[in-house]
């Protein structure tokens, strides 16, 4: 099925206030302590991780999340001690986390660092941010949206069809066809549960008619992100494998012949070019190499009839 490869996630960094004086460039990966913009004289706003985000000045003697987030971040880059912020507690802004704080500042290159964090000055986000577009510009207010980023982490996002909701689960193993031809490994990693209509609209096929399709969005996530390299909103092909069966019978889904009484049948080519069908049941199939499993008076190594094409 179809599906396209991107990076995950949607963010939108916001500035506070002063006058942008550097931006970062679309596609640069921006890590924990890093500067995602500077305002003003050079002033740094650091990237932090945490998932609440930035609301209040972090001082000493601050507690709650957004200070543990803190803690943790200094921990992680190496500029604090967890013996000595889990001592005084990690939800506290102690006076090791000042510490800590001083010398993040003194890294980034401010000259007198106060070892406290004005909102404007840091950024807390989940995740390391690859920049997607720069919606503010040098010289201008720092209000507002700066830039909107992705995460660094690839994934691939099929619309499938509502219909097959049920058929696919999460953790199905996956196959992704790269736009090289290449093939990569992949597991589902979510199965959406709400619906969304797409395609003609208008007349007797309008919103809900019988141009449109009802899809639901799967995410999978690679096995080897590395295999993906840079690629962003690139088309791929994925195949889901929902069910699996060992020592199978098959043959080519070309070779199955529907039988007016019902059912399916195959034609067997024997010596001197015989032939004869054969009723078969058919059990799982395999999409990615055209086969499909079948039970019946079959043995391996018999040959079945292909029709041509």
């Amino acid at each position: 099925m179809n599906a396209t490869l991107g990076y995950a996630g949607t963010y939108t960094v916001r500035g506070q206030s002063g006058t942008l004086t550097w931006l970062p460039s679309p596609g640069q990966l921006i890590s924990q302590g890093q500067v995602l913009y500077k305002t003003d004289n050079g002033s740094p706003t650091v990237l932090l991780y945490g998932s609440v985000p930035t609301w209040r000045a972090l001082d000493p003697g601050a507690t709650g999340t957004d200070v543990s987030q803190l803690n943790h971040d200094l921990v992680a880059l190496g500029d604090a001690s967890s013996v000595q912020l889990s001592a005084a507690g990690w939800a506290t802004f102690s006076s090791a986390t000042q510490t800590g704080v001083q010398k993040l500042q003194a890294e980034l290159g401010i000259a007198s660092p106060s070892g406290s964090l004005s909102p404007g000055s840091f950024v807390f986000e989940p995740t390391a941010l690859r920049v997607a577009t720069v919606t503010g510009s040098l010289g201008a207010p720092a209000s507002g949206p700066v830039l909107t980023a992705t995460s660094d982490q690839h994934v691939v996002t099929i619309p499938l069809d509502a219909a097959q909701q049920s058929e696919v689960k999460v953790g199905d193993a996956v196959s992704v066809t790269l736009p090289d031809g290449f093939s990569t490994p992949g597991t589902v990693s979510s199965v959406g549960s709400v619906a969304t209509t797409s395609g003609a609209s208008g007349g007797s096929g309008g919103p809900g008619g019988s141009g449109s399709t009802a899809t639901i969005p799967v995410t999978v996530t690679l096995k080897d992100p590395s295999a993906a390299g840079s690629l962003d909103q690139a088309p791929v092909t994925v195949y889901i494998t929902t069910a699996t069966v060992h020592d199978a019978l098959v043959v080519p889904v070309g070779a199955l012949l529907a039988q007016s009484s019902g059912g399916y049948a195959v034609e067997v080519a024997g010596a001197g070019n015989a032939r004869r069908l054969v009723p078969v049941t058919v059990g799982i199939f395999d999409d990615t190499d055209g086969l499909v499993q079948v039970t019946g008076a079959l043995a391996p190594g018999q040959r079945v009839v292909v029709p041509a094409t």
